[in-house]
C-alpha cells in the first residue's frame, strides 16, 4: 500500500486495517486526511484478497473526534456543496467489502456519522459519541441527519441531534449504534474476530449481500427485492455456491475462490 501522511494502512490475511493517524488534534478529519481515504479506499475496492476493512483511530483518545474545526471555520457556501466529508462516508458505505468502525475514544460529530456509514461498529468501554455540530452553528451533513433515523428511530436521533448529548458506548449499544461493547484492551481482539467471522462466509455473496442490504435502505420493497432476485441468481452460478454446499454435504468446511 501507499504511504499516507495522515492515515495508515496495513492489508494482510484478508483483512486492511485504516487507522487515522493525527491523535495530536483527535484524529480531526482535514481535507488532505479525507483525500487520502478517497485514494485508500479506491486501491482496497478493487482488491479480492481484501475480504473486510476496519477502521480505527491512532492513540487511545479518539476514533475520530470530527472534522477540523479551524478548516470548517473557513468553510463556505460552496465547499458545503461539495460536502468532501459526505462524499467520503458514501465511498465507505459503498465500499464493495464489509466495513467495521472500531471505536476507540471519542467518535463526535463526523467521526459519529464516520460510524454511521459503516457496516458495524464495536466500541471500547471509554468510546464516546454524539452530534454537537448545532453548537457550532451547523448541522450533520456528512449523512448524519439521514443514516442515524435509519439506524436508531427518527424520534430518538432527532433527540441526539437536536440536544446535542454526549453518550457512552453501552448507551450506544442500548440505542443499536453499536454491535458489541468491549474493555479498550480487547477491543482489537474483538474486532478481529468480527472480521475472521465475515471472512470464513463466501466472498462473492458478502459482497452482493452488503449491496442488497444498502438498498433497502434507499428503495422501496419492489426495487428491493429485484436487487435480492438478480443477486441471488449470480449467486447460483458461482463455483463457491457449488463448493459450499457440496462442503455441507460432506462435512468438511469450504474453501472459497471468489469465483
Amino acid at each position: 500500500m501507499a504511504n499516507y501522511k495522515n492515515i495508515v494502512v496495513k492489508a494482510e490475511n484478508g483483512r486492511a486495517w485504516i487507522t487515522v493517524n493525527r491523535p495530536q488534534v483527535r484524529n480531526a478529519l482535514n481535507a488532505e486526511t479525507v483525500e487520502e481515504f478517497h485514494a485508500a479506499l479506491r486501491t482496497l475496492g478493487k482488491r479480492w484478497d481484501v475480504g473486510v476493512v476496519l477502521l480505527t483511530g491512532a492513540g487511545d483518545k479518539a476514533f475520530v473526534a470530527g472534522a477540523d474545526i479551524r478548516e470548517l471555520r473557513e468553510r463556505g457556501r460552496r465547499e458545503g456543496l461539495e460536502a468532501i466529508n459526505q462524499e467520503l462516508f458514501n465511498a465507505i458505505e459503498n465500499l464493495p467489502q464489509p466495513v467495521i468502525a472500531v471505536v476507540n475514544g471519542y467518535a463526535l460529530g463526523g467521526g459519529c456519522e464516520l460510524t454511521l456509514a459503516c457496516d458495524l461498529r464495536i466500541a471500547s468501554e471509554t468510546a464516546k459519541f454524539g452530534f454537537p455540530e448545532t453548537a457550532l452553528g451547523i448541522i450533520p451533513a456528512a449523512g448524519g441527519t439521514q443514516r442515524l433515523p435509519r439506524l436508531i428511530g427518527w424520534g430518538k436521533a432527532k433527540e441526539l441531534i437536536l440536544a446535542g448529548q454526549t453518550f457512552d458506548a453501552q448507551e450506544a449499544a442500548r440505542l443499536g449504534l453499536v454491535s458489541q461493547v468491549v474493555p479498550p484492551a480487547k477491543l482489537r481482539e474483538a474486532a478481529e474476530e468480527w472480521a475472521e467471522k465475515i471472512l470464513s462466509r463466501g466472498p462473492v455473496a458478502t459482497r452482493l449481500a452488503k449491496l442488497a442490504l444498502n438498498t433497502a435502505a434507499r428503495t422501496g420493497l419492489a426495487g428491493g427485492l429485484v436487487v435480492e432476485k438478480l443477486a441471488q441468481s449470480i449467486l447460483f452460478e458461482t463455483r463457491d455456491k457449488k463448493e459450499a454446499m457440496t462442503a455441507f454435504l460432506e462435512k468438511r468446511k469450504p474453501k472459497f475462490r471468489g469465483e
